[in-house]
């Protein structure tokens, strides 16, 4: 029996992150988490976080859901770089943050 590789894995291992291609990784990337419903946490801030006593059930299961998917996002987002990328993302909180770094700063200085 043949074993069958996830299409999203196939898009990630063959795109990988490496520093000068970031535009067609970017692209990959948003690909796969149009698919997986994620790409909102790139896109959209957080919900407001309100004290706990305050929060509805609703809002908390939301800020939850937010949060649950924007881990996935960078996890999605970490396994699709080289691992010198990996490393210099390491420290960055946020999917966004990664997304969002200016292009010039990190990758260009790799190809230095």
């Amino acid at each position: 029996m043949s074993s069958m590789k996830n299409p999203l894995a196939v898009i990630l291992d063959s795109n990988k992150f490496i520093g000068l291609n970031y535009q067609d990784w970017l692209q990959n990337f948003n690909i796969v988490l149009a698919l997986e419903k994620l790409l909102y946490t790139l896109e959209k801030s957080p919900p407001k976080e309100a004290p706990a006593d305050v929060i509805s059930h609703e809002e908390l299961k939301k800020l939850n859901k937010w949060w649950d998917d924007e881990l996935k996002a960078r996890c999605y987002m970490m396994a699709s770089m080289s691992n010198e990328m990996q490393r210099c993302f390491e420290k960055t909180e946020y999917a966004a943050g990664i997304h969002l770094h200016p292009q010039g700063t990190v990758w260009g200085e790799l190809s230095d």
